[in-house]
């Protein structure tokens, strides 16, 4: 998570990209707790890759990841990646932690999947079949075993898209698969690139299996991001959990589920739902919102929106619909 997250901008220039709020929880808490449920094995250490306080990762930053660890019950460490140099460099900045069988995973996606992990594969790549595979990186496979890795091919290879979430057998492995790329400088595009990695463990023998998801969620845009909250929010509320808070304050207001309403907040003359995200300390009067995701102590009035994502301290009076503005902005 050592990127700074610009294609999400305004939003991620005061929040971190993996800390952006989505129904309640960060986006990398929520990946955390996925993987945990699909592995269903113990955790013994989280490790977060970040990057540093000149590329807008705040000071408290350290100390939400140690939290985030601490509630899954696994010790937490956090690294930071100083010069951005690509996948495999931000994995060698975790290298003490890098041993044994270990998840590696991109936090700004979140995933679905129904999927055990096989004792007798070296490793696996979990993928989702997408339309457009020329976007993105796939796999070819044969009898069930990943035969290569093609980066955004022009023509068709395969459909199936690499997401960003792996599991190696051999930790030690891959550490000292990035050490070789590095003590011998190997870049690509001037980067040490983890699809290097996996091609050279293939080619001494490795075998790694796909492991299939079946709802992929991108938080790398702003629309996107709102997609994923609504999808969030579904998936919640068809498992039967109430997101809304106690002391919610409504005046004359109403809320249509699913959604999530923070703490403390107020709802005057409004209409919420479906497919809202409100974060605690806000007060909405005089509005309509669907499908949007809104952060913390915001303050929005005589507002109708939809597909609207809004920062921390913002407030809002105004008649525009489809809105992404940051945090502290105000348009009155």
């Amino acid at each position: 998570m050592a990127g700074i997250g610009s294609r999400l901008r305004p939003h991620t220039l005061t929040v971190p990209k993996p800390l952006t709020v989505i129904a309640g929880k960060p986006i990398v808490q929520r990946l955390v707790e996925d993987i945990a449920s699909v592995i269903d094995e113990d955790i013994d250490e989280i490790a977060f890759i970040i990057g540093p306080a000149k590329k807008g990762f705040p000071a408290n930053t350290a100390a939400n990841l140690l939290e985030i660890a601490k509630e899954l019950g696994a010790k937490g460490s956090v690294y930071v990646q100083e010069e951005a140099l690509g996948t495999a460099h931000a994995l060698f900045c975790a290298k003490e932690s890098l041993s044994g069988p270990c998840v590696v995973a991109y936090a700004d996606t979140l995933f679905k999947a129904n999927f055990k992990l096989d004792a007798n594969a070296d490793g696996a790549i979990w993928v989702k079949q997408v339309a457009d595979p020329s976007a993105f990186g796939v796999v070819k496979l044969e009898d069930g075993i990943i035969t290569d890795f093609v980066e955004k091919p022009k023509d068709f290879v395969s459909d199936l898209a690499i997401i960003g979430i792996y599991y190696f057998k051999d930790g030690d492995r891959v550490r000292d698969e990035i050490q070789y790329l590095i003590d011998n400088d190997l870049r690509e595009n001037n980067e040490y690139q983890l699809t290097n990695v996996l091609e050279t463990l293939k080619q001494d023998g490795a075998q790694f299996i796909p492991g299939t998801v079946s709802t992929w969620m991108d938080c790398g845009k702003k629309d996107p991001t709102v997609d994923t909250n609504k999808q969030v929010l579904e998936f919640e509320h068809k498992a039967g959990n109430n997101l809304v808070a106690k002391d919610v304050v409504l005046e004359d207001s109403e809320i249509i589920q699913p959604c999530f309403i923070g703490e403390n907040v107020v709802l005057k003359n409004t209409k919420i739902g479906p497919y809202v995200s409100i974060g605690a300390n806000s007060v909405v009067e005089n509005s309509t919102i669907t499908n949007s995701l809104i952060q913390t102590n915001v303050t929005i009035s005589n507002a109708k929106l939809d597909n609207a994502m809004i920062g921390n301290h913002a407030k809002y009076n105004g008649a525009f619909t489809s809105v992404s503005i940051g945090d502290y902005t105000e348009l009155t």
